[in-house]
């Protein structure tokens, strides 16, 4: 599969060490926000919806998106925007939240692989599997509740997950599973603004809640958890992109250029009728009385 040229850009390469220091939360690429907003989304929409048919219509591949980012990072609005334009009959978008009980009785992938996309179907998780080298990494004590058999603390645990991770990536690409990975790159600074927003705005407060700000005190730890999670798992067939996502609209136009260049870089070709179904067309279109073709 040819390489994205903006995901090339954004590209985590496999083996790099991520440092989010690096990466420019506020990244615009120079273009006017007012200007460049509508007309890049909606190009890349059209660009999109084309592909999802092709997609849909060969269910050759599958594609899975992952989303993750710091809380207000824009996850829930890139997928209302950018996936707006699809068919609902192959575009499902999964939000992970808690584990339930159930789900804490498995092990930590179980619940995920229930929601894959089938071929010819595009599954987004909105956070993922990763949230068990994330979350439960900056809070171990969650750890507790899964239940595992053995001490639960130290880096062993971690370096197992991303091998755990990895291996079940690999495994998804070799059976036609597309896997696009994005972590949303904001600032604590706007994050600080998106949070007040909240505060300010009726139409947003049911969106706050008072874990909100206690993350928040977690800035740091959770940072480098996603830098060593992020360095770990950029794989060949899995990479990672770190988009800025301090303007919603340069996260969602980037997110819909590399899922269009992904899905357009596997080549399909919309399927041709057999000679039974071109009988059947003619025999249809003689008995609705249009002339021949």
């Amino acid at each position: 599969m040819a390489q994205n040229k903006i995901g090339k850009k954004f590209r985590v390469e496999p083996g790099t060490r991520v440092r989010l220091d690096d990466h420019d939360p506020a990244w615009t690429g120079g273009k006017d926000a007012k200007q460049q907003d509508e007309k890049l989304l909606a190009r890349n929409l059209e660009r999109l919806s084309a592909a999802q048919e092709l997609l849909w219509s060969t269910k050759k591949y599958a594609l899975l998106v992952v989303l993750q980012g710091m809380d207000t990072a824009g996850k829930d609005g890139l997928i209302s925007h950018v996936m707006r334009g699809l068919n609902p009959q192959a575009c499902h978008a999964f939000p992970f939240k808690q584990p339930s009980s159930e789900e804490l009785d498995h092990d930590f992938l179980w619940r995920y692989q229930r929601y894959l996309p089938a071929r010819g179907s595009i599954g987004i998780f909105n956070r993922s599997y990763y949230e068990e080298v994330l979350v439960v990494r900056v809070h171990p004590e969650w750890l507790e509740r899964q239940h595992l058999a053995r001490p639960v603390h130290g880096k062993d645990l971690w370096e197992e997950r991303y091998q755990d991770i990895n291996h079940f990536e690999k495994h998804l690409t070799r059976n036609n599973t597309i896997i696009v990975k994005f972590f949303l790159n904001i600032s604590k600074k706007e994050q600080k603004r998106r949070l007040l927003a909240r505060l300010d705005d009726p139409s947003k407060q049911w969106k706050f809640s008072e874990a909100d700000l206690k993350e928040r005190g977690y800035w740091k730890d959770y940072a480098r958890a996603y830098e060593e999670a992020l360095t770990a798992t950029s794989t060949d067939s899995a990479p990672w992109h770190i988009l800025p996502a301090d303007h919603k609209w340069v996260a969602r136009w980037l997110a819909s250029e590399i899922l269009s260049e992904t899905i357009e870089s596997l080549d399909l070709k919309m399927p041709k009728p057999g000679k039974e179904q071109l009988a059947m067309i003619a025999q249809a279109k003689q008995q609705m009385g249009a002339k021949p073709s």
